[in-house]
């Protein structure tokens, strides 16, 4: 199982939240292939990871094949396309949380026991994740390598933690996807050890260490 330390930072009043992370984030890296026969390629993935008083914050950077971009509202199937996705067991580890961002910044939010009977999260919550999203280059859409990012601001009562008593550790992954892409792959931090690509399994989650 790997471990990553989620650092506070102390330097967002000072500067803006963007240097703040750049200097204070723990790096993450995507790049465990999980299914090498079957989907072989793997976008260039990493990202940062933080946290404030009250919300965790996950910058995903990419750099690979294919840009697709056709889930336009919040809780479609973001999955389909360039995707990058974190998902996080609460500390009881009842229910986990995912959230499914494409390079518009466009979120599928869910929480449930198991991939089955997830619940979506309704607009006022929705409203509460704060996201924004970069993309390198003229948007057509059609093949070349793109660069694009997407920061995620999540509160910790989302996840079912109390800002007031934080626990000392979460389980959680991260993972690059990109069901419906010229060239479909799966890809994640923690590796999943299932015989064909499945993300909704927390018993492959790593750690994250509230610091």
């Amino acid at each position: 199982m790997k471990t990553l330390s989620v650092p506070l930072l102390t330097g967002v009043e000072e500067t803006d939240l963007d240097t703040a992370l750049e200097l204070e984030g723990a790096r993450f890296d995507i790049r465990e292939v999980n299914w090498p026969s079957d989907y072989p390629y793997a976008p260039f993935a990493h990202g940062r990871i933080a946290r404030t008083e009250d919300a965790l914050v996950v910058d995903f950077r990419v750099s690979g094949l294919d840009l697709r971009a056709r889930n336009l509202e919040d809780n479609q199937r973001q999955w389909e396309d360039s995707c990058v996705e974190f998902f996080v067991e609460d500390p009881d580890g009842s229910l986990y949380y995912n959230f499914e961002i494409n390079p518009l910044g466009k979120i599928l939010a869910a929480r449930g026991a198991s991939r089955q009977g997830r619940v979506m999260r309704p607009r006022e919550e929705m409203q509460q994740i704060l996201r924004t999203a970069q993309l390198e280059g003229e948007q057509d859409f059609e093949g070349g390598i793109w660069n694009w990012r997407v920061t995620l601001v999540i509160p910790f009562e989302l996840i079912g933690v109390d800002s007031e008593a934080l626990p000392q550790q979460l389980r959680a992954n991260f993972y690059k996807c990109g069901d419906k892409t010229a060239h479909p792959h799966y890809v994640s931090w923690n590796p999943v050890e299932t015989p064909a690509p499945d993300f909704h399994r927390p018993e492959y989650f790593g750690q994250l260490r509230l610091v």
